[in-house]
């Protein structure tokens, strides 16, 4: 299994991108969010690949991000009906972070305004991996749409930990905003995740 190539990138289209890893030139195939994270071609690039072997080819996937990879492989693997053509459109047509948040929050329009999804895939795709995705996904993309100050990401991080340490989201919220009452604006991520848990105990 190649899991990624670091060698200096030669071409890059929006779709592909050739890479030289000591004299063999490796085309991969790649979504459009990697695409906008790649250097200029003649500088080092380093991209993680998924290698798919069919009967008449070897074709490998490129990544810039294991979010990127990780979601492009559980599309592939976990949903019916979704190849490898797919996985990447879905990749080019929305961030990873808006792609958990409309699966978790069953937004079937968004999903199937991506180019090769119809609305009875973006059925099968909502029912196959909201489980797979996690209750953090919708809190995580809606953070995901706004800037937020060090402060708020402090906040943000500390309610994400306690969403994946099992906490609905509302009880999370109110957990970290009562430890940051305790606490006071300057606290740490863990200290507000501790004070967080040892309240909840």
């Amino acid at each position: 299994m190649i899991t990624f190539l670091h060698g200096q990138l030669v071409e890059a289209l929006p779709t592909q991108v050739t890479i030289d890893v000591h004299g063999v030139g490796y085309e991969l195939l790649i979504p459009l969010s990697s695409f906008n994270k790649l250097p200029a071609p003649g500088l080092p690039v380093r991209i993680l690949t998924h290698l798919s072997i069919r009967e008449d080819a070897h074709i490998l996937y490129g990544f810039m991000t294991a979010e990127e990879r990780n979601l492009f492989r559980m599309l592939i693997n976990n949903v019916s009906g979704i190849g490898p053509k797919i996985a990447l459109n879905i990749l080019s047509g929305m961030t990873v972070a808006n792609f958990r948040g409309a699966v978790s929050n069953g937004d079937f329009k968004a999903l199937s305004q991506i180019s090769g999804v119809g609305k009875k895939t973006a059925e099968r795709i909502v029912v196959e991996l909201k489980d797979k995705l996690g209750v953090s996904a919708g809190w995580e993309a809606s953070s995901a749409q706004r800037a937020l100050s060090p402060a708020d990401q402090r906040t943000n991080d500390a309610i994400l930990a306690l969403i994946a340490l099992g906490f609905k989201q509302p009880e999370a919220q109110e957990a970290i905003r009562a430890s940051q009452k305790a606490l006071g604006p300057q606290a740490t991520v863990e200290e507000l995740v501790r004070a967080s848990l040892k309240k909840g105990a």
